[in-house]
């Protein structure tokens, strides 16, 4: 299940306030802890977010109002301006998991759309969903629109969340015209899937229209009268410019008149009419153009028992009857009458029912590389362990190093002479803190004759001597994957100087593999735009037979379960199902039979063509029985060739970013990079290394 959903709208105004309220009104009955999350803000020059403050006052939460949010608009579009849209996800990710960690439910709340750039707001609002992992509740705005232009909004945007890989939960239409519910519900059925649920709301003068106090902020007026009743509700508009006869004509319920300062008549007629039994009540006035009235008529008004909001502005009338025509309503803290009717809305209208057993049933079906990125560090900081890097002489290194200590990730050894590593850190400009990092020469090592000799005895049955042993282990691969040997390190990560041989020779030499595993593998993250795979074995074994493309799936399962990511595995080849023949099929088909029986728990497909595997559509017309075909996570190539070119293919054409290779299978981790790596490909295994020692009994 989850225990967290984002709100999010088509367009400004669509009534976000209802559903906020009501699902908070729902949760807090149901739930002890509950947070409300609106990852971008707008004050609109006020010095708190309206909808923050209503909710937060509303239902008395102790969530900090900075843990509401993550930033502003404007920040947003400073940190666009300056490149750095992934530094605005990470901090949204990360606020968000604080308040999950600490809640039961998070409440999410999408951008207002009230910028000057809708297109980018409703882009960052499908970027958020996603990265968060969570299911949309979809709200489109009805008002003023025909059927055929609120379904089509409606369909379209739920394709383009889905596109995105975004679980729609529920479409919501609101402030439609009562009359059009029905063939609205009808035409949603035929173009939405029967499981996304379809809820209306009708349109509620209600909730929909503003208030006084509204109107005098979008006006910029100033109270002359009756500022006590700023909340009276603005239902129709006038212009007071004709005779007053003509006026009183026009007066409904809820009427505000605007009309110049200088129109004593109209303005001593509509009061008169406000306390006749004979005319509505209405609910003020607004004088424009900079005008007071006479004294003789002010003196009338302050004599009055009965008095309405009079409202001075220094607009004329035409512009000030434009700025209350585009006055939206806002539910704020103080408008009770609004929240509960907001609440009593929404439970009459939602399907709260189909909502809950949704939300208890919910999985997201895709981790985005962002969250994956988030997840992995914020494991590997949970239990940090103890990484070696032989290679102190390749700034990559040193630069991610640093990197992994500021961050608090992992405890670093570095191999290499002390004097040289500072001087290449003072011209890198980094300042280590030399009682955290330490700095190891093999070669003047204390351990330096324990590494030999331990070596020598596991190895003498080899022939190796001891002076062998000893020039092996000036060897900074062999004194690495010792020091992991002999738990003086948790893990080692080199390859950025070395050939993958040359780094993972040691390990198979005296580290091993583990009990009932006969072949070291690897796997690549793939983290792709909207998912991250997992791409084995594109790194160690050339041509793989049956069995150990078996031991490398199963292998790779393990693994993708490890980093939360339900396995799915796809052993691929150039045909789908029975439909090819061949040796190299046959060996794909014998390899999937031999997982099946050894690992019956997992789901597992092959032989498969890749985009059998990975598109839901294809996967379904090729292979419409299988539960892999279309949604595989793991994907095992028939051969080093294939799986090589192929990664590198995908990582080039698409920009996705590849971790790894990891290898799995050792006793304990030890990890190659590639030496064409960078500082964040170091990071990055660095990482992953550490997560693996964390299961490292």
């Amino acid at each position: 299940m989850t225990n967290a959903i984002y709100l999010t709208t088509t367009e400004p105004f669509s009534g976000k306030s209802i559903i906020a309220l009501g699902l908070m009104n729902l949760l807090s009955g149901k739930t002890e802890k509950i947070a409300y999350f609106k990852p971008i803000i707008s004050t609109n020059g006020q010095e708190k977010d309206n909808h923050l403050e209503t909710i937060s006052k509303q239902f008395g939460l102790d969530t900090p109002y900075e843990d509401m949010f993550a930033f502003t608009r404007e920040q947003v579009v400073e940190l666009r301006n300056e490149g750095n849209e992934a530094i605005m996800i990470d901090t949204i990710i990360e606020k968000f998991k604080n308040l999950q960690e600490k809640n039961e439910f998070v409440i999410v709340e999408g951008a207002d759309f009230m910028g000057r750039s809708t297109n980018l707001e409703f882009d960052d609002n499908i970027s958020i969903a996603k990265n968060l992992g969570i299911p949309v509740f979809l709200i489109v705005k009805g008002e003023d629109k025909t059927v055929q232009e609120t379904v089509s909004a409606a369909i379209s945007t739920y394709k383009l969340f889905q596109d995105e890989g975004v679980q729609i939960l529920t479409v919501v239409v609101n402030k439609l015209t009562p009359e059009l519910t029905e063939e609205v519900i009808e035409k949603l059925k035929e173009g939405l899937p029967p499981e996304v649920i379809i809820n209306v709301i009708p349109q509620d003068k209600n909730l929909g229209n503003p208030t006084i106090k509204e109107i005098v902020e979008s006006v910029n007026g100033t109270a002359l009268f009756g500022e006590h009743l700023f909340s009276n509700q603005v239902d129709h508009s006038i212009v007071g410019a004709m005779q007053l006869h003509n006026c009183l004509s026009r007066l409904k319920k809820n009427t505000l008149i605007v009309t110049p300062g200088d129109r004593g008549d109209i303005l001593s007629g509509v009061l008169q009419a406000n306390i006749s039994k004979n005319y509505p009540k209405i609910a003020g006035i607004i004088l424009t153009g900079g005008l007071v009235p006479e004294p003789s008529i002010l003196k009338l008004i302050e004599g009055l028992d009965t008095v309405v909001p009079i409202i001075q502005v220094e607009t004329g009338t035409f512009e000030t009857v434009n700025k209350v025509a585009s006055t939206e309503s806002r539910i704020a803290h103080h408008n009770k009458e609004k929240i509960a009717l907001a609440i009593s809305t929404f439970d009459k209208y939602i399907d709260i029912k189909s909502i809950g057993e949704k939300i208890n049933t919910f999985h997201t079906r895709n981790i985005t590389p962002r969250m994956f990125q988030y997840q992995i560090v914020k494991r590997a900081k949970e239990q940090r362990k103890h990484i070696v890097l032989p290679e102190g002489g390749d700034d990559r290194i040193l630069l991610a190093a640093d990197m992994l200590i500021k961050q608090d990730v992992v405890e670093i050894t570095i191999l290499g002479i002390k004097e040289q590593v500072a001087a290449a850190a003072q011209r890198l400009n980094i300042v280590f803190d030399f009682d955290r990092v330490h700095i190891v020469d093999p070669a003047t090592s204390p351990l330096f004759e324990d590494y030999a000799n331990t070596l020598y005895e596991l190895r003498k049955a080899k022939k190796l001597t001891l002076d062998m042993a000893r020039d092996l282990m000036l060897d900074v691969s062999y004194f690495g994957t010792m020091m992991v040997y002999k738990g003086h390190a948790d893990g080692m990560v080199s390859g950025a100087l070395h050939t993958t041989q040359h780094t993972i020779r040691p390990a198979l030499q005296f580290v091993k593999t583990k009990p009932g595993v006969n072949t070291v593998s690897s796997v690549f993250f793939m983290c792709l735009p909207n998912r991250v795979s997992i791409f084995g074995d594109c790194a160690v074994n050339p041509n793989p037979s049956s069995e150990q493309l078996a031991e490398i799936a199963i292998s790779s399962a393990e693994t993708s379960l490890m980093f939360g990511i339900e396995p799915k595995i796809a052993l691929l080849s150039y045909s789908s199902g029975t439909s090819g023949e061949g040796e190299d099929v046959e060996k794909v088909r014998r390899a999937t039979e031999i997982v099946r029986e050894r690992r019956p728990d997992l789901k597992v497909e092959g032989p498969i063509q890749y985009d059998a595997a990975v598109d839901p559509s294809v996967g379904k017309k090729k292979m419409p029985n299988s539960e892999v075909a279309g949604q595989a996570s793991v994907l095992i190539f028939p051969d080093l060739n294939t799986g090589n070119n192929t990664y590198k293919a995908v990582q080039r054409e698409t920009g996705a970013l590849a971790i790894g290779p990891m290898l799995q299978g050792l006793n304990k981790p030890v990890n190659d990079l590639s030496r064409g790596c960078t500082v964040d490909d170091v990071f990055n295994t660095v990482v992953i290394t550490a997560i693996q020692a964390q299961q490292t009994i």
